[in-house]
């Protein structure tokens, strides 16, 4: 099977993504680890798959409507409901791309010592590792859940529930895959499993013992290995982690990173470098967030909808910036209206300037608002005449921050202007309805598509789509952390 590479938007059509539905693992979380494992809650796994598989339903309808239109009285299409599999080709699963690169050999004789070694595991358990038919292994590399021979479960090592924000393991430009190298060590075995993926599987090579033809494709950043003689300080500072919650492709020459409590700036410098070398984009904005937990990456305060309107954390629109420069705390204390924080972002520009040669420079460009970015994006990127921002749950006090912590700004587009995100954020949703857009539930769609309707029949101009989040959202992460796209169309762009 053979996977095309290719994303130069956030918004063109989408054909291909990458996604993994809650698993086992998710069930075994306590709360005194859940920190630990960073999740805010520990979630009711039965409720969670149910949300999810509504989710991956939707984006069945969009990109592989073979395997649901006119299914609904179709017995395997039913059993593949209640399990969450469909064996799509373009809505890949991360345990069935795992599953088929175990059947060599060679690379399950890699795989394995290498998620031994990050997870302490004993010579014993890598033999009986080694040893597990391909399926087996793949769900216990994933959940770290196996059953012994009276059935009972036993946890070989612990959970990866991050594992169904598949987002943060590695992001597609243009024909590349960036290798995430993940902030925090609850991440390293997804980040591990994600490269052998992405050489074996997405680039489709078969043996480890293959030229090596496609491995340029990959870009991976590395980190100094001279901590030992640095200061914690010093450490600190060399440090290389990059998430692809913080990375967005946004137009053929134009990428967006995050400089957020994830991606550090190390890494920052050494991506725009490979990038510049290679001369695969031409301009990198580098947006920089504060380092808090409630924004963790770039995609939770804002993600574009159209090439002239994006959803965007309102404290971080420039409105609401210039409105709240003189914070009233004495007004604050006696409970007046106006007392949402409010935060600056730094944008900072990298442009590629080719010269004679072969060699390039660099020029740079610095914004003062995160508005002023969009819009140069929406004009100059794109062609358009305008560009709307809309804040989250219309900048109302108290609402915008509690559904940006329930992902009100962290949106999927399967094309343009059709998005999916959260049903609980209702101020936010309000204001797509005052712009025009038409609002359905996920279940809409599925039950008219299941019914034997297309989906284009179904959905018709700007829609947001909304899905149950009751659970979902217990993870911190929305639709858009919960998908790697793979191929897009092209949109017409400038940049």
């Amino acid at each position: 099977m053979t996977h095309d590479i290719h994303v130069t938007s956030e918004i063109g059509r989408l054909r291909r993504l990458l996604i993994h539905s809650p698993d086992a693992g998710i069930g075994k979380i306590v709360p005194r680890i859940k920190d630990q494992l960073l999740y805010d809650d520990i979630v009711y796994l039965k409720k969670m798959q149910q949300e999810y598989g509504e989710y991956l339903r939707v984006l069945l309808c969009f990109l592989d409507p073979e395997k649901i239109q006119g299914k609904a009285n179709d017995a395997e299409y039913q059993t593949s409901v209640k399990n969450n599999r469909f064996e799509s080709d373009k809505v890949l699963n991360v345990e069935q791309m795992l599953v088929r690169i175990l059947q060599y050999e060679d690379i399950k004789y890699l795989l394995v010592p290498s998620v031994c070694a990050i997870e302490k595991c004993g010579l014993r358990t890598q033999k009986q590792l080694l040893g597990m038919a391909p399926e087996t292994l793949a769900s216990v590399l994933i959940t770290g859940i196996l059953k012994d021979q009276e059935g009972r479960e036993v946890i070989l090592f612990p959970p990866v529930p991050n594992l169904i924000f598949t987002r943060d393991i590695g992001i597609t430009i243009h024909d590349h895959i960036l290798l995430s190298k993940p902030y925090e060590d609850a991440r390293d075995r997804e980040a591990i499993i994600f490269k052998y993926i992405a050489h074996f599987e997405l680039l489709r090579q078969k043996t480890s013992q293959e030229a090596d033809e496609l491995a340029h494709q990959v870009i991976e950043l590395q980190e100094p290995n001279l901590f030992y003689i640095s200061s914690e300080e010093e450490t600190q500072q060399k440090v290389v982690t990059i998430e692809g919650g913080d990375v967005m492709m946004i137009s053929p020459g134009h990428l967006l990173v995050g400089l957020s409590e994830r991606t550090s700036l190390p890494a920052v410098e050494q991506l725009v470098e490979r990038l510049f070398q290679r001369d695969l984009i031409q301009r990198v904005s580098v947006v920089k967030i504060p380092r808090r937990r409630a924004y963790m990456h770039i995609d939770t305060v804002f993600t574009q909808v159209k090439r002239d309107i994006w959803i965007v954390f309102s404290p971080f629109t420039k409105e609401e910036i210039n409105r709240n420069r003189g914070f009233n705390v004495a007004g604050a204390i006696q409970g007046q209206r106006n007392i949402e924080p409010t935060h600056d972002v730094e944008v900072v520009q990298f442009i590629r300037q080719q010269e004679a040669g072969g060699s390039y420079s660099i020029l740079t460009n610095r914004m003062d608002y995160l508005d002023d970015l969009l819009e140069q994006i929406s004009r100059e990127d794109f062609g358009a005449t305008k560009c709307e921002v809309i804040p989250s749950a219309g900048g109302q006090f108290p609402y915008s921050e509690r559904e940006q912590w329930t992902d009100a700004c962290n949106f999927l587009a399967v094309r343009e202007g059709v998005i999916i995100g959260y049903d609980r954020n209702i101020k936010t949703e309000e204001e797509f309805r005052k712009r025009g857009f038409a609002v359905m539930r996920s279940m809409e769609i599925i039950e008219q598509v299941e019914q034997g309707k297309s989906v284009d029949e179904v959905v018709t101009g700007d829609t947001l789509i909304l899905l149950p989040s009751g659970e979902l959202s217990r993870a911190r992460g929305g639709t858009h952390c919960m998908s790697m796209p793979l191929l897009r169309d092209d949109l017409n762009a400038l940049v």
